[in-house]
């Protein structure tokens, strides 16, 4: 049952109709069996703020920082429409599920990083970014007992507030 029919008193046919974002490849076993004692990792990376020259960030090094909470349920990177194809193609060949908007990447994470987290798809939210924008969600999350950690993608990258409002942060090198 999706969040939103447990607010207005849908039932649960079981089946699951929600695919918050789209793509391929490990970022869709979101729905695969829980197991006990093994944390379900949500990493929504916000591609426009993270993926700079200034950076250096590997894909493989985002995906390490979510690992490091358990398995990975989610990997997403959100990028705008006119993201280079070569850009999207190597974030799919690491695994990531890419999600491209022509309306605001921020929103679209945040929507889809909100759903995650109250439709019970994840044990630990993981944002990377520098945005304070998401500071919201991450707050969101934790009210809901959700592991949370904000991963910059630098020391100069770094959002100090986003990083305050998590429980945990990491910062890459």
């Amino acid at each position: 049952m999706s969040w939103f029919d447990g607010l207005f008193g849908g039932g649960d046919d079981g089946a699951s109709g929600s695919d918050a974002g789209g793509g391929s490849g490990a970022a869709d076993d979101r729905r695969g069996p829980r197991v006990p004692g093994e944390s379900r990792v949500g990493v929504f990376v916000d591609g426009p703020n993270v993926l700079r020259d200034e950076f250096d960030v590997d894909f493989d090094d985002l995906r390490a920082a979510g690992e490091e909470y358990g398995r990975l349920a989610f990997v997403r990177l959100y990028l705008d429409e006119h993201a280079p194809a070569e850009l999207v193609q190597a974030a799919e060949a690491r695994g990531f599920a890419v999600a491209t908007t022509s309306g605001d990447v921020d929103v679209r994470l945040a929507v889809d990083a909100t759903a995650a987290a109250v439709e019970d798809d994840i044990d630990v939210l993981a944002v990377a970014s520098r945005d304070t924008d998401f500071k919201p969600v991450i707050e969101a999350a934790a009210e809901r007992g959700l592991g949370t950690v904000a991963i910059a993608p630098g020391e100069h990258g770094r959002s100090d507030a986003l990083q305050n409002a998590a429980q945990d942060a990491i910062t890459l090198e």
